[in-house]
C-alpha cells in the first residue's frame, strides 16, 4: 500500500487530538436543437491543484453561523484549500419534467457559505445535486422529447437562480449537473451552458457518475473541465494487493479523457464509508447496509487514492464527505464523513505544506 503517505497521516491524527470533541458533550443532530456555447478555452499550463472537501449543511449548523466557520477552519487545518458546497434542487418524482429549487438551503445560506469560505482563504466549488423524491437522479426517464425539453427548460432555470448566488458571492467554479447519467449523450446540454456562462463567470464544469460515464458526453469541449465521482469496487477490506488494479485503472482513464478532450479532470468526489465491507461497496450509504464502524479501511483506502491521485491530469480532488457541524463524525461512525476519524490525519499528511 502507499505506506508513507499512510504513516504521515496516522502520525498526524494526534495533531488533530485537540480538534476532537468530547464524545460525552456530542450530541449529533441526525438529519428545438440548442445553439451551442461558447467552447471553453483550450487546455492551459497547471495551475494550483484544488484539495478539498465536499461541505453538506446541518440544519441545526448551517452556513452563516459560527459552527459552519469552526467546521471549515477545521477542514483548513487539515489541509484543504477549497470546498464544495452542495445545495440542492428538487424534482417530485422520476418522470416528473418539472425542477425547482430545493428547501435545504436557502439562497442566503448559500450566499454566507460561500462568503465564509472565502474569508477563510478557501476556494469553492457550487455544486448542486438534485433531489429525486422516491428515486435517484440517475434514474431520471422521460416519456418523450416534449417532456424532455420541459425538463430542460426547468433545469435551467433552477440552476440559473444558484448561478446567480454564486457569482454575486464570488464562487470559483459552478457545477450545471452532477450525476443525471440518463441525459448525459442528450444535445439539450449545451443549451443549459451558454445561459449558466451568462450568469457566472467562473469555471464551469458538470460531473458523472463513474469515467465510464465520462465517455457518453460530447459537449466536454464546451466546459472548463471534465468532473468525475469515483467510487469503483476495490475488492476486500483487507485485500490492498487487489485495490492496485482498480486505482491504476481509473487512473488510466483519467489521463486518457484528459487527453482526448484537453480539459483537466476534476475528481468532485471520492471516497467511502469508515464501515466493514466498505472497500467492496465504496457507494454504499448507511441506509443500504448497517455494519460496524472501520476507520482504518477508510483512511487506507484514501490514501492510496490521494496518492493515484497526484497527477497532471487531475485539476481538482474534492473528498466525500464534510458537515458543517463540527462534531460529526468519530470513530463510531461509519458513515463517509472524514472528520474527526484516521482520514482526516491521512488528508492532513497527504496535503498540509
Amino acid at each position: 500500500m502507499t505506506e508513507p503517505l499512510l504513516r504521515r497521516g496516522l502520525l498526524a491524527a494526534p495533531l488533530l487530538l485537540p480538534l476532537l470533541p468530547n464524545p460525552a458533550l456530542a450530541q449529533r443532530p441526525r438529519e428545438a436543437a440548442p445553439a451551442a456555447a461558447p467552447a471553453a478555452p483550450p487546455l492551459a499550463a497547471p495551475g494550483s491543484p484544488w484539495r478539498g472537501v465536499n461541505m453538506a449543511q446541518v440544519e441545526s449548523h448551517p452556513f452563516g453561523g459560527p459552527d459552519a466557520r469552526l467546521s471549515m477552519r477545521r477542514a483548513a487545518a487539515s489541509g484543504a484549500d477549497s470546498v464544495a458546497i452542495v445545495p440542492f434542487l428538487w424534482q417530485s418524482g422520476s418522470a416528473s419534467p418539472d425542477v425547482s429549487l430545493g428547501s435545504d438551503m436557502s439562497a442566503e445560506q448559500l450566499k454566507a457559505g460561500i462568503e465564509q469560505a472565502r474569508e477563510l482563504g478557501l476556494r469553492v466549488l457550487v455544486k448542486p445535486h438534485l433531489w429525486v423524491q422516491g428515486g435517484q437522479p440517475g434514474q431520471i426517464l422521460l416519456p418523450n422529447a416534449e417532456a424532455w425539453r420541459r425538463w430542460f427548460t426547468s433545469y435551467t432555470a433552477a440552476l440559473l437562480q444558484v448561478a446567480r448566488v454564486a457569482q454575486e458571492a464570488r464562487a470559483e467554479a459552478l457545477c450545471i449537473g452532477s450525476g443525471l447519467s440518463r441525459s448525459l449523450a442528450r444535445a439539450e446540454w449545451r443549451g443549459v451552458i451558454g445561459p449558466a456562462r451568462s450568469a457566472f463567470q467562473g469555471k464551469l464544469i458538470q460531473v458523472v457518475d463513474s469515467t465510464e460515464m465520462a465517455d457518453q458526453v460530447q459537449h466536454w469541449d464546451q466546459l472548463d473541465a471534465i468532473g468525475l465521482k469515483l467510487y469503483p469496487a476495490l475488492g476486500r477490506d483487507d485485500g490492498p494487493e487487489e485495490w492496485s488494479p482498480v486505482l491504476r485503472r481509473e487512473a488510466d482513464r483519467i489521463d486518457r479523457l484528459a487527453a482526448r478532450w484537453r480539459r483537466r479532470v476534476w475528481v468532485a468526489e471520492v471516497g467511502l464509508r469508515s464501515a466493514a465491507g466498505a472497500a467492496a461497496r465504496p457507494w454504499e450509504v448507511v441506509e443500504d447496509r448497517r455494519t460496524q464502524p472501520d476507520p482504518r479501511v477508510q483512511a487506507e483506502v484514501l490514501a492510496r487514492w490521494l496518492h493515484a491521485l497526484d497527477r497532471p491530469s487531475v485539476e481538482a480532488v474534492l473528498i466525500w464527505r464534510w458537515f458543517t457541524d463540527p462534531l460529526r463524525g468519530g470513530p463510531q461512525d461509519s458513515d463517509f464523513t472524514v472528520q474527526n476519524k484516521l482520514a482526516e490525519g491521512v488528508m492532513l499528511g497527504a496535503w498540509a505544506r
